[in-house]
């Protein structure tokens, strides 16, 4: 348990100084990669996702530490959900210039006011799964994978 513990820590710890490091926890870095005036964010996203990838492969068959899930290819079929999810996804992100990850590291290089933009992220999500579960046949959840 300890060792889980250990491994969530370091690559939090990698994770955010990785994205304070490249500059991709400040809103208006990301907000300039948005209005497509500085690219940068591709150079810093590209290796990530290479690394990411192979991690991903090395690890194929093991236990993640903080979801206990095996590591593999999950296929989820591309829908409205996917789509609509998408779409506000990018308009929260458009609108506060923060994507999730790069939202709390921008905490940690002293941003606090974004603690207020994580916490409405948590009740949008809180939001979808009340609503998810209220109402399991509408149309926006139905075939959501709960």
């Amino acid at each position: 348990m300890k060792k889980k513990f250990l491994i969530i820590i370091i690559s939090g710890l990698i994770f955010g100084f990785g994205l304070a490091l490249s500059g991709m926890a400040k809103p208006e870095v990301v907000l300039s990669f948005l209005q497509l005036k500085d690219l940068g964010l591709l150079f810093v996203l590209l290796p990530a996702a290479i690394l990411a990838g192979f991690s991903l492969f090395y690890f194929k068959g093991k236990k993640a530490p903080m979801t206990n899930l095996e590591y593999g290819m999950r296929r989820y079929p591309v829908g409205r959900n996917t789509i609509i999810g998408g779409i506000l996804f990018g308009l929260g992100w458009g609108i506060s210039g923060a994507c999730p990850g790069a939202a709390y590291a921008s905490i940690g290089i002293g941003n606090y006011p974004m603690v207020i933009g994580v916490i409405a992220m948590m009740l949008g999500a809180a939001t979808y799964h009340l609503f998810a579960k209220a109402c399991p046949d509408n149309i926006i959840v139905k075939h959501h994978d709960r």
